[in-house]
């Protein structure tokens, strides 16, 4: 075990805050060296230029030397993909293991851990890594408003009963099945609930789990490294106590029922404007999640912008370099979107 190479799972639904928990820890890794694997769904790499842009690890400047200890996975699921594209970058990364302590795997908001766990039997990624622990990351506000819960009158109970409720959305199921795989559950944005509300939510997770299991509360991603790693769970070899809605299924398709589009526009923002209008597509179209860069008009910083519903955060990250285009590019995520009205509607404002 300890030769082995150990591996953090980072999961959780989208917009939850894996990404900021991520680069808090590159930002504080008190001398590790940490690789990086970033899985998103969606065709734009916002995940892996957020992290990026923490500047603690280094950039490439050619694709071909793979230098940097960033690697993004952008065609779709990591669950779905594991095998196109995960298999050779562990074997690359496995190549490295003398200068890398730990390895960081966040996956898609949409995707189902166990799968991604059981690579990791395959021997030659079994004799050189493990998996330390899976964490999963829970927008406690998210949660507190109705979202993804199985048990909604003990956080909402002022929403009207409705039946549909009875039936569990796939959405639902993938809320649980990262909350049954867990070694640690994060609450995070507890900034944004009061204590009863945190309260609520703290009692519908530990309901949600099938075993004991630490949770711990966080506000923007800010937990010490030492919270994170060294679990030594060897969660590969006791997936059986990790209770899943598809252990009888021999494979899944999320194409069905949730997809991406992206709009990509070569011209500013007014960032009040921009969000108004997102918020307008939000509440039109079943929209789970916004993210990416904004060019603004006489900044020179490129503005993040992120949106959970009609919940919007945005900052400037860094300066645009001299050598890209100054463009506002943007991916939606959600369930059948209308990807000409999304973009109709920006090219318009």
């Amino acid at each position: 075990m300890a030769t082995k190479i150990p591996v953090t799972v980072i999961t959780g639904f989208l917009g939850s805050g894996k990404t900021s928990i991520i680069r808090h820890l590159l930002q504080n890794n008190q001398g590790r060296r940490i690789a990086v694997l970033v899985n998103e769904f969606g065709e734009l790499g916002i995940d892996g230029e957020l992290l990026k842009s923490c500047q603690i690890c280094p950039e490439d400047e050619t694709a071909e030397n793979q230098e940097t200890n960033i690697f993004e996975l952008t065609n779709g699921c990591l669950c779905c993909t594991v095998q196109e594209e995960f298999y050779p970058t562990m074997r690359e990364l496995i190549k490295r293991r003398d200068s890398i302590d730990y390895i960081i795997i966040e996956t898609s908001g949409l995707a189902l851990p166990k799968p991604l766990i059981k690579a990791f039997r395959w021997q030659e990624i079994r004799n050189a890594a493990t998996v330390d622990a899976v964490i999963t990351v829970v927008d406690c506000a998210a949660v507190a408003a109705g979202t993804f819960a199985s048990d909604l009158d003990a956080i909402a109970a002022q929403r009207q009963e409705d039946d549909s409720l009875e039936h569990e959305t796939p959405l639902q199921e993938l809320f649980e099945d990262q909350l049954a795989c867990a070694d640690l559950v994060i609450l995070n944005k507890t900034d944004l609930v009061d204590a009863e509300t945190q309260a609520q939510v703290l009692e519908l997770v530990k309901k949600e789990l099938p075993r004991e299991v630490k949770i711990v509360s966080s506000d923007y991603g800010k937990l010490d490294p030492s919270i994170l790693l060294g679990f030594a769970a060897a969660v590969e070899d006791n997936l059986d106590s990790r209770p899943s809605h598809h252990d009888t299924e021999e494979d899944h398709d999320h194409d069905d029922e949730i997809n991406s589009t992206h709009v990509i526009l070569d011209r500013t923002f007014d960032p009040e404007k921009l969000q108004a209008t997102l918020e307008k597509l939000a509440q039109e179209q079943e929209i789970y999640r916004i993210k990416g860069f904004v060019a603004v008009e006489n900044k020179l910083m490129r503005l993040v912008m992120q949106g959970v519903g009609n919940r919007f955060d945005k900052f400037y990250d860094r300066p645009w370099k001299l050598e890209e285009a100054k463009q506002t590019s943007l991916v939606f995520i959600g369930r059948n979107l209308q990807s000409s009205e999304i973009e109709s509607q920006l090219v318009a404002l």
